[in-house]
């Protein structure tokens, strides 16, 4: 993931000594890395809009959460504690909110919340497992994977399932498909749209015979 000033990538990397994933970051040029998060696992998702902060889920004493913590490093601060896997962070363009997915309500559902962790609210209430919310770079338009409630269980995002990617005005609201494809896991995982906001990659693949 590129730091806003497009100077150094972070990647989360399963480290030899355990298997587990941390959170690296290293220049862009190419350098050493240095290790962010040294406790394990932590999957990386969000980058703050003034690269002061990385936001990421880790698994903690047996529970999935929403942390962020320093990019140069520091003590991580736990968002979430709802019971259940939160999963998915990432800033919106203005550094006010992050968004996530959660299962605390039974199905993964799509929430909001302030940066600060404050005002966790729901914004999808679909009879879906909705992942990974992606916001467009002029914040108006929030991109996800959705799949049916009934191939996979609530907190979990296998591959070779098939799935939507659906659209959400910012604001909350109806939801629209904007594409049915086979895929899943990979995907979306991470924010892919275009800086003019009018389009959005994505990674549709079938398995091997």
């Amino acid at each position: 993931m590129l730091s806003p000033d497009q100077s150094h990538i972070a990647v989360s990397h399963h480290t030899c000594e355990d298997g587990q994933s941390r959170i690296y970051i290293l220049p862009l040029q190419g350098g050493h890395p240095v290790l962010i998060t040294p406790m394990a696992p932590s999957y990386l998702h969000g980058w703050s809009p003034d690269g002061s902060t990385l936001a990421y889920c880790a698994e903690r004493n047996g529970e999935y959460d929403i942390y962020t913590i320093p990019a140069n490093g520091g003590v991580e601060t736990r968002l979430t504690d709802a019971p259940g896997l939160n999963d998915g962070p990432e800033y919106s363009p203005d550094g006010r909110f992050i968004w996530f997915n959660s299962v605390r309500t039974g199905l993964m559902q799509i929430w909001r919340m302030k940066a600060d962790g404050s005002e966790q609210t729901q914004v999808t209430f679909d009879d879906r497992n909705n992942w990974f919310p992606h916001v467009s770079p002029d914040g108006q338009w929030v991109a996800y994977l959705s799949y049916l409630k009934d191939d996979v269980a609530p907190g979990d995002h296998p591959p070779n399932k098939n799935v939507e990617i659906r659209l959400i005005s910012s604001l909350g609201g109806e939801c629209r498909t904007l594409v049915k494809l086979f895929g899943g896991q990979g995907t979306i995982n991470v924010n892919s749209w275009s800086p003019d906001s009018r389009q959005l990659a994505f990674v549709s693949y079938k398995p091997r015979n």
